[in-house]
């Protein structure tokens, strides 16, 4: 079957509104982040423009990459050398277009990585907490699941990793607050929005104590794994869309 093409900037466009990338407060530049080739065929997703994912993308011809996690983040070194150098030289010489989207992408409520997370995970989502509201709260759908420790169990079988689980695996189950990546400065958050458990992608220091003292159990269930699925959700849908070809590569992340 052949393949349509989409010019780049109308490709951007769309996902400027589709994303609504203007209303949020981010630590990095949302949409296309290093130009590329006026016309995209192909697209391939991945979660971190890392180096691993340029080479992955190149050998499969790739136009564009779309990621969650792309560049010129707030505070880096804003020179062109060592691994900064390698990642964009590639892209360049390519002539590949890379766009990066972290919080719209963490909240678009069809492609997100909450509600992605949430869909794999059975869970129904009927709040929210934080800022920009990017906590989502609600509880899970099967009613078989009725501890901590079996929806741990669940979380092992369907990411296919074990979370780090801060708490009484015989807790029962009550109110869920989730954010996935690093989102264990919102613990307090999610307490204060009534949650009795917490899920997110790691966990720090004192976010163990917080989750001990409040009595809230807390579920860090691995950055990469909870954030794997939104922007797979994404290019698969650009490429309905668009009548692109579309693949997505998993870089394995053991964090």
């Amino acid at each position: 079957m052949k393949r349509g093409s989409v010019n780049r900037d109308e490709f951007a466009k769309y996902l400027e509104q589709t994303l609504d990338i203007n209303r949020f407060r981010d630590y990095c530049p949302n949409g296309l982040q290093v130009e590329g080739r006026n016309e995209i065929r192909n697209l391939v997703s991945g979660v971190t423009a890392s180096l691993a994912l340029l080479e992955a993308a190149a050998a499969r011809q790739a136009d564009a990459i779309i990621v969650h996690h792309g560049y010129f983040w707030r505070g880096e070194d804003a020179r062109v050398i060592g691994p900064k150098h390698k990642r964009l030289k590639l892209l360049l010489t390519q002539d590949i277009s890379l766009f990066g989207y972290h919080l719209p992408l963490d909240m678009h409520p069809e492609f997100g990585n909450n509600v992605q997370l949430a869909n794999r995970l059975g869970l129904v989502a009927d709040g929210r907490f934080g800022d920009d509201n990017l906590g989502w709260l609600g509880h899970v759908q099967d009613k078989q699941l009725q501890t901590v420790g079996d929806l741990a169990r669940e979380v092992e079988a369907r990411l296919a990793r074990p979370p780090l689980l801060i708490g009484d695996p015989a807790q029962p189950l009550g109110r869920i607050g989730w954010c996935t990546g690093a989102a264990h400065n919102m613990l307090g958050n999610a307490i204060a929005a009534g949650a009795s458990v917490y899920l997110s992608g790691e966990v720090s220091e004192p976010t163990v104590h917080l989750a001990r003292e409040s009595g809230v159990a807390y579920l860090a269930c691995g950055h990469h794994a909870t954030e794997r699925y939104g922007v797979q959700a994404l290019g698969e849908h650009l490429a309905a869309h668009f009548g692109i070809e579309h693949h997505f590569i998993d870089i394995e992340n053991p964090v």
